[in-house]
């Protein structure tokens, strides 16, 4: 970076020579005026009002106008010679914590560069001390013909110097504050306290220049001949007639912006759709009466028993005539729990139809008997 001022600063006894270079840069598109009929450049042309001419830069010195209109011509000889210590140097005069310094009072920020390496060392050691004591340094220099206020501090492993305006150039903000009486209340307080937290922080390395970004768009639409995009135009926003109603909605909107569930308060209420009446008429229409399904019921349970008992029977007569003597009365037994493990439903045929299966019990012992 080119440095745009040579000096030293002085701590105590201690010479630190540095260098003054810009900590900014100004990134705002400027124009040119230009006559609309044709697009010729409007230059402004430096003219002696006595002579009537137009004057080179050379012939140009500064001058200061008194309160009759005279003007007392002031050259650089003048202004060298004034007894001004800070000519070359940023004096330190005090240390204090930096939230004694009014940010109203921070204008153009520069870097010390350290100049050469014999400004090492007292460069580091100035450094390192305002780390340890958490404290900026305050000081004096003169820049472009004035004599000005600083501040020193570190950002990452460089010294900073922030210009300051002098305490009497901040204006008090008198008459600013609104006159009347205004009560606010506590709910409108917790809105709003909602409101800073939905909003929550930010990195400020996100933010950009929007303004800047379209102004080049345009700028480059109109190089290649082609119509500017449009840019849509955001929403007018309507008086605040509710302050209540208005930070609501302002939750909200940030809530919905980041993704955000809106709360209870904003969950949407749905009616459920009613049910058709037309299903209980169909359903009487094929309903059959009550005593016609029980007499069907019974007669099938009945039928299911006979025929579960008859097949268990037969099973029973089979596995006897396999084999004979204590063998056959064996595997009579394991095809009875075979044949009741298969189908479960024998045994409840079993219990509630103990007459009809008595018969086969009795068969099948008299056999084992024989």
């Amino acid at each position: 970076m080119r440095s745009i001022w040579n000096g030293a600063i002085s701590f105590g006894l201690v010479s630190i020579p540095i260098k003054l270079v810009n900590a900014t840069e100004n990134h705002s598109i400027s124009f040119r005026q230009i006559h609309t009929e044709d697009g010729g450049r409007i230059r402004y042309r430096k003219v002696c009002e006595l002579e009537d001419r137009e004057v080179s830069q050379a012939e140009i010195g500064k001058g200061y106008e008194d309160a009759d209109g005279s003007i007392v011509p002031i050259t650089d000889e003048d202004l060298s010679a004034l007894p001004i210590p800070t000519a070359r140097t940023i004096e330190i005069v005090a240390f204090v914590p930096e939230d004694r310094i009014d940010p109203l009072q921070l204008s153009s920020a520069y870097y010390l560069a350290a100049s050469g390496a014999p400004a090492a060392k007292p460069y580091t050691l100035l450094r390192e001390a305002l780390k340890r004591s958490n404290r900026v340094a305050i000081a004096k220099y003169a820049l472009r013909g004035r004599e000005r206020l600083g501040m020193l501090r570190v950002v990452d492993d460089a010294i900073a110097m922030h210009g300051l305006l002098w305490p009497d150039e901040v204006r008090a903000p008198e008459g600013v504050a609104p006159d009347t009486d205004v009560t606010v209340r506590d709910q409108e307080l917790d809105l709003a306290d909602a409101l800073m937290n939905t909003l929550g922080e930010i990195d400020l390395s996100e933010l950009h220049d929007e303004y800047r970004e379209a102004v080049e768009e345009v700028i480059a639409a109109k190089s290649a001949g082609e119509a500017p995009p449009e840019t849509p135009r955001p929403a007018a926003s309507g008086k605040v007639l509710d302050l209540m109603a208005a930070l609501e909605n302002s939750v909200r909107a940030a809530r919905e912006s980041r993704g955000e569930a809106g709360g209870e308060s904003e969950a949407e209420v749905r009616e459920l759709p009613q049910r058709e009446r037309a299903a209980p008429a169909a359903q009487k229409t094929t309903a059959k009466p009550a005593g016609t399904e029980a007499k069907a019921s019974t007669k099938t349970t009945k039928t299911t028993k006979t025929t579960k008992a008859t097949k268990t029977t037969k099973t029973t007569k089979k596995a006897t005539a396999a084999e004979p003597g204590g063998k056959a009365s064996g595997k009579a037994n394991t095809a009875k729990k075979t044949s009741a493990a298969r189908t479960p439903a024998a045994k409840t045929s079993a219990k509630k139809a103990p007459a009809k299966k008595s018969p086969a019990k009795k068969t099948a012992s008299g056999r084992r008997s024989a």
